[in-house]
């Protein structure tokens, strides 16, 4: 792992934190800890302090089965939210676990992360909640279509239903709480770095014209982006979202040859096929660094399946965070290419000054899936000043 000099303490109270929930798992020390440093330092006073296993003591304790979820967070969460009116981000901390076993959505209709099911809550009670079933190479499951997927109107709960969720979450409980002040550090001043679009020119390339594909044609699934979107669809949006990047006169680097490019720094943004790149380079994945306020996100199926020291397998989020970067979005199980968030979205809302919640979120078709969202959501470094 790489590691981090320690950072003077940031302070950054802000306007957006009466609109903060925190969940502290107060079985988990390092889930108080977190909690404790996020709320000092973004002035958040909305905290539910719930009890479960700890998460951050092994990897068989980041499943929990549904039963136990309800009892110990969702009852007690919806209750929370039923009596306070304005919360539209909610941010879960390490100790909590990242997966639901038994629930009703997700992968083979059981298994979603226990972040994207939160941030699904009240779509079950709303008529304009449109659900979904995917159905592609032999997975299948269940979520529902995301209401903000594409925004051009800024989140909130009261207009869109559901909740942003996002973690603090690394191999250690001092890498989750760099998040946040990298976050704080990068609202400081103009950010700078560098933002590394890496396509693969050998899946071939859609059509640029049609991105982003959006879930919903005309108010009903459009069954071609649920069932059916294929490899060169990704790398057309990828490609979109570096050409978008250089009309900002924002520095870029979009590449469309068949290596694999790490070992890159001061990155502000990074999308690629990660192990899913024909030419990946494990090594060079490892050692890509990010500037304070830099955020990724990498077509890998199980990028976010461990938030612990793990070996074999895809590549991980987690490596990602170990590199400094201040927001990431992985999945911890299979959620099919389509549920990958669009980079042009996703890069265009975080450089206009969107929240990093917001810019994943809007960037994300479906809910009640296998989506993580690590980073302060309320990281924000493109914002006017």
């Amino acid at each position: 792992m790489f590691v981090l000099a320690p950072l003077a303490l940031a302070v950054a109270p802000s306007p957006y934190a009466p609109r903060v929930l925190v969940l502290e798992n107060s079985s988990s020390p390092a889930s108080v800890e977190i909690a404790e440093d996020y709320m000092a330092k973004r002035g958040v006073k909305n905290l539910l302090k719930i009890q479960c296993q700890d998460s951050a003591l092994d990897a068989g304790k980041e499943t929990i089965p549904y039963a136990s979820f309800q009892s110990a967070i969702e009852r007690p969460l919806k209750i929370y939210l039923s009596m306070h009116r304005g919360i539209d981000f909610i941010v879960l901390t390490k100790g909590i676990p990242i997966r639901i076993s038994g629930a009703p959505t997700g992968m083979n209709n059981t298994q979603p992360s226990l972040d994207s099911f939160i941030a699904s809550f009240g779509y079950d009670a709303r008529k304009d909640a449109i659900p979904v079933v995917l159905n592609d190479t032999g997975f299948t499951g269940k979520c529902w279509a995301n209401r903000f997927w594409n925004s051009h109107e800024r989140f909130t709960h009261e207009k869109f239903g559901g909740y942003l969720v996002t973690r603090l979450d690394a191999y250690t409980t001092y890498q989750a709480k760099l998040l946040t002040a990298y976050a704080i550090q990068s609202e400081r001043s103009k950010p700078t770095g560098e933002f590394l679009i890496d396509a693969a020119p050998e899946h071939g390339v859609g059509d640029l014209s049609k991105v982003p594909l959006s879930p919903i044609k005309d108010g009903k699934v459009d069954t071609h982006v649920v069932n059916e979107m294929g490899y060169g669809e990704w790398d057309a949006d990828l490609i979109v979202a570096g050409k978008l990047l250089e009309k900002k006169n924002l520095a870029v680097i979009l590449d469309q040859t068949p290596t694999f490019v790490g070992r890159k720094s001061d990155l502000m943004g990074y999308c690629s096929w990660g192990s899913n790149d024909p030419k990946f380079d494990a090594e060079g994945y490892k050692m890509l660094r990010f500037a304070p306020g830099g955020i990724a996100e990498t077509a890998v199926s199980t990028s976010a399946r461990t938030f612990l020291p793990t070996t074999g397998g895809q590549s991980l989020i987690a490596d990602l965070i170990d590199g400094r970067a201040s927001g990431v979005k992985g999945y911890c199980d299979e959620p099919l290419l389509q549920a990958i968030a669009s980079p042009t979205i996703l890069m265009g809302r975080y450089t206009d000054g969107w929240t990093l919640a917001e810019s994943y979120y809007a960037a994300s078709r479906f809910v009640g899936w296998e989506d993580i969202v690590v980073g302060d959501p309320l990281c924000a470094p493109y914002a006017k000043k």
